[in-house]
């Protein structure tokens, strides 16, 4: 409910919204802000999983933050690692913090980019 919340505070500053499905760890998503379910990822503990959005919205320039949350996922504890925007994408690696336990099905990534 947050997120829904917070794209329509978005959608009222002229920010594009959307949302997408990856697929091997890449999506397509042209918007300011978005939420991205990943496949079904097996991400074991210590290890990161890698998201790249191909998004014409995107600017090396952006100021961009992004959060997770379990989407069918039960076990790992997922954490946003790094941000990269470039000129048309935008990279995203998630890191599982776990000591021992892997994801075990799909994460939700949500970000928003801020022009500079």
């Amino acid at each position: 409910m947050a997120i829904r919340k917070l794209f329509t505070h978005f959608s009222a500053l002229g920010m594009r919204t959307g949302t997408a499905t990856a697929a091997a760890g890449a999506a397509t998503l042209n918007a300011e802000s978005g939420v991205v379910t990943s496949e079904a990822v097996t991400t074991a503990a210590a290890a990161s999983y890698t998201l790249t959005i191909t998004n014409s919205k995107i600017l090396a320039t952006d100021m961009v933050m992004a959060s997770v949350k379990f989407g069918t996922s039960t076990t790992g504890e997922p954490a946003i690692n790094r941000i990269t925007p470039a000129d048309g994408s935008l990279v995203i690696i998630v890191r599982n913090e776990a000591a021992a336990a892997a994801l075990n099905g799909t994460i939700v990534i949500s970000y928003v980019a801020f022009k500079a």
